[in-house]
């Protein structure tokens, strides 16, 4: 049986790993960690402050780093090579990932929480962090192009580092200038956006780089993405847990009192997420795109590197921060939403052309 038609068959939730299928119970779970935490452990805050790197708690620090590492060591860097082989694919996912979708995340985040500005500058940290792995696994369950995801997330990695900074610093403080927008206590710094992309997005993004080339130079592509990646994979998941123990236990007073602040962050996520893979979708379709690339494009543009986010927001605004908060509340809302999308996706293919129909 061909892989295409296993992949359709088999339930798709049944294809995710536990770790992967269950993610928004752990994350519950470690929020709920967090706040006992800080409950029941006088003067955490200032033992987390005792060792920092920057700006950022040693601990956390390594919580970001191990969240990014494996995530990083997924990506096929050999593949921006094929980069240019079709230009409107390259074309249509830059359009989509580094222009409509910060756009479309700022002008939710303006319109849903005007009054919330920690959170709203969250959101749009959220928006701006592209998705770079995760965005593989939404793709082959909705059994899209495998080749074409490989490529597109390995060119949001490295645009991550070229243009995550300017596009933070004029989301954040030129646009809202330009707008007439509130900007009452909110300085940003170039500066520090683009340190806390280098030390998080940076450092891992070298070691997964030379992971893969060590990995597959010594034993093969075979061996490393089915014997080595799975056993650094989970590592993802422990990182973020981690860190979002520590960053609820900081937060604890800020979230019991404001609880309806929380669900007012996952009305714009939601909203984001919905409009993102369904206008790609549409917009690949009228362009001609197979259902294979056109569910590559889709969800790439869809999904959010939350791991950056929450990097971005601690190292630039704290742990403590609302900024913080909001990138936490990005995977508890992204994962089951893609996954639903995934079988949107499966139903939605009859409306394409066959593989090849597009030039």
């Amino acid at each position: 049986m061909s892989d295409t038609v296993r992949d359709v068959d088999d339930p798709v939730l049944q294809r995710l790993s536990r770790l992967d299928r269950f993610l928004p119970l752990w994350i519950g779970v470690a929020m709920v960690a967090g706040l006992l935490l800080g409950r029941l452990v006088d003067g955490l805050d200032d033992a987390l402050a005792s060792v920092e790197v920057g700006s950022v708690s040693l601990p956390i620090a390594v919580g970001l780093l191990v969240m990014m590492y494996p995530v990083l060591a997924k990506v096929r860097y050999d593949e921006l090579g094929h980069v240019t082989g079709d230009r409107r694919l390259l074309g249509a996912s830059i359009v989509l990932n580094w222009v409509l979708g910060p756009a479309l995340m700022f002008a939710l985040a303006w319109l849903l929480l005007p009054d919330l500005p920690e959170f709203r500058t969250g959101l749009i940290i959220v928006g701006l962090a592209r998705c770079i792995a995760m965005v593989l696994i939404w793709n082959d369950l909705a059994c899209g192009d495998r080749e074409a995801a490989a490529i597109l997330v390995a060119l949001n990695a490295v645009f991550q580092i070229l243009a995550f900074a300017v596009l933070g610093y004029f989301y954040l403080e030129t646009l809202p200038g330009w707008l007439g927008l509130d900007q009452t206590g909110l300085e940003v710094s170039m500066w520090e956006i683009a340190k806390s992309v280098l030390v998080f997005l940076g450092i891992p993004l070298l070691a997964g780089f030379l992971t893969r080339t060590w990995g597959e130079r010594t034993k093969g592509r075979e061996w490393y993405e089915t014997r080595l990646l799975p056993r650094l994979g989970p590592f993802a998941l422990y990182g973020l847990l981690f860190t979002i123990v520590l960053l609820f236990a900081l937060q604890g007073d800020t979230i019991t009192n404001q609880p309806l602040d929380v669900v007012r962050i996952a009305l714009p996520l939601l909203a984001y997420f919905v409009i993102m893979w369904g206008g790609s979708m549409l917009l690949t379709r009228a362009m001609g795109f197979d259902y294979q690339r056109a569910t590559a494009v889709s969800f790439t543009a869809a999904g959010n590197n939350f791991e950056l986010a929450i990097a971005v927001a601690i190292g630039v605004f704290g742990v403590a921060s609302g900024q913080a908060l909001a990138g936490v509340v990005g995977p508890l809302i992204e994962v089951p939403v893609l996954v639903g999308l995934v079988y949107v996706s499966l139903w939605a293919r009859r409306f394409f052309p066959t593989i090849g129909a597009q030039s």
